[in-house]
């Protein structure tokens, strides 16, 4: 019996299925390569549309990719709908495209809904000789404004002892720290930019707190660098997006790593009791942290690095963009191709870490005790898209965090019997467990 007897059908109908399945089996063979490319990275076969959406636990994406290098290799391809992208794993993959190939991967991905929101303007999601200038321009007035400097690390003290006060009025009792963590760190973004501090319970700072890639107007002298050259970066758009990534970097991810670090003295409190002796050992119970305190701090020191790697806080990295057509270890990879410089592998590469799936603030100090640096602690990325406010960001932890511990101990609350340490999904990696106690020591 054939098909045509059950399922009436004309002609053109007949000969367009058939060139419909002709086309979808073509497909479908030439997704196990890349058509047209020879010696691209290998990769799992896709189908049609989805590509290799169907393989991948989207809420655990940098898990499912390190699952599928293990298969693939350090280097492989996976089409993420339509688009296809190599997959870097490990520190020596990672290091090698990043640092020893700066300059051919070093632009930023054109994804279409992020150059819908910036429009290629300002740091994070700029391109070319904009993003270039920008950089700069943001490194330069950050330095000018103090960034790694007293004056910075002034505002900073004056900002932790506004939020020690407000977590002192907690008394104790279970609470969410994230809106007080963000509006802590935005606040050293605001010092900078406006010139002074908000309120945490001023309705607008709160709503710039929560909507940080809304609204932010930037106005002033700034935007008459150079208003009569048709040419210029230096327009109301993009200083507009600039500010808006120094909120957005560097709030967000700062904030998140204090929460990481919060839960993980709550779950290894032989830990927090340790980096509060050595507190009162160098810096004692009343006088603030100074940055210069933490070359005698080499624990503290290292476990703050360690909360920065177990906590993962951008698995991802963000995706790059080939320059040029690059012979990479092995391999064909054209120009324009997106690039994902998988950090997760980095931060959890069993080379080298001696206990990746631990936290463990070993890793970072000898057998005589010192801290020690590790080339794969690579938390801000690397190479010329490294994050420009690592700085400043290295600042706030040592600073925020040592005076967390120096005045409170972080318990788990009395209802909560293990504490786990999940992550949430969104582009960085939250602690999923949000509550904590804080007792004024």
């Amino acid at each position: 019996m054939s098909i045509v007897s059950v399922f009436p059908v004309d002609a053109v109908t007949l000969v367009l299925l058939g060139a419909l399945t002709i086309i979808l089996l073509l497909y479908f063979n030439s997704s196990l390569k890349n058509p047209g490319v020879i010696n691209f990275p290998p990769g799992p076969p896709s189908l049609p549309v989805i590509g290799n959406l169907h393989m991948l636990d989207l809420k655990k994406l940098n898990k499912s990719l390190m699952k599928l290098s293990e298969k693939y290799g350090k280097v492989f391809s996976i089409k993420l709908g339509p688009t296809t992208a190599v997959v870097l794993t490990g520190y020596e993959a990672v290091k090698d495209a990043l640092i020893n190939n700066a300059d051919e991967f070093g632009e930023r991905a054109h994804i279409p809904i992020f150059e819908v929101v910036s429009k290629g303007h300002g740091i994070i999601f700029g391109h070319g000789e904009s993003w270039k200038q920008m950089r700069r321009f943001a490194l330069s007035t950050l330095r000018d404004f103090g960034m790694g400097k007293k004056t910075i690390e002034d505002k900073i003290i004056e900002e932790s002892d506004f939020l020690v006060k407000i977590i002192d009025a907690y008394q104790g009792q279970p609470f969410n720290p994230t809106i007080q963590l963000n509006s802590a760190v935005a606040n050293i973004i605001c010092s900078i930019v406006f010139g002074d501090r908000f309120d945490y319970e001023d309705e607008k700072f709160v709503s710039l707190v929560k909507r940080v890639n809304e609204n932010i107007q930037l106005v002033g002298s700034p935007v008459a660098h150079e208003s009569d050259n048709p040419n210029s970066y230096f327009h109301e758009d993009n200083l507009m997006f600039t500010t808006s990534n120094l909120f957005a970097a560097g709030m967000e991810t700062t904030s998140t790593t204090l929460r990481w670090g919060m839960l993980l003295m709550m779950k290894y409190p032989e830990i927090q009791r340790k980096v509060h002796e050595e507190i009162i050992r160098v810096i004692g119970s009343e006088r603030h942290p100074r940055v210069e305190d933490r070359k005698d701090m080499p624990y503290t020191d290292a476990v703050i690095h360690e909360i920065q790697r177990f906590g993962d806080i951008v698995p991802l990295g963000i995706t790059h963009e080939t320059t040029v057509d690059v012979n990479f270890r092995g391999y064909f990879i054209p120009k324009g191709t997106h690039v994902i410089p998988l950090l997760s592998s980095v931060l959890y590469d069993k080379t080298q870490w001696e206990k990746p799936n631990e936290f463990n603030p070993s890793h970072f100090l000898n057998a005589e005790g010192k801290f020690v640096k590790r080339d794969a602690f690579m938390p801000f990325s690397a190479g010329r898209r490294i994050c420009a406010g690592e700085t400043l960001a290295k600042m706030e932890l040592f600073l925020f965090f040592t005076t967390l511990i120096q005045k409170f101990k972080f318990h788990v609350p009395p209802n909560v019997s293990e504490l786990e340490l999940e992550s949430g999904v969104g582009f960085t990696s939250y602690p999923k467990y949000q509550t904590v106690c804080a007792v004024r020591r």
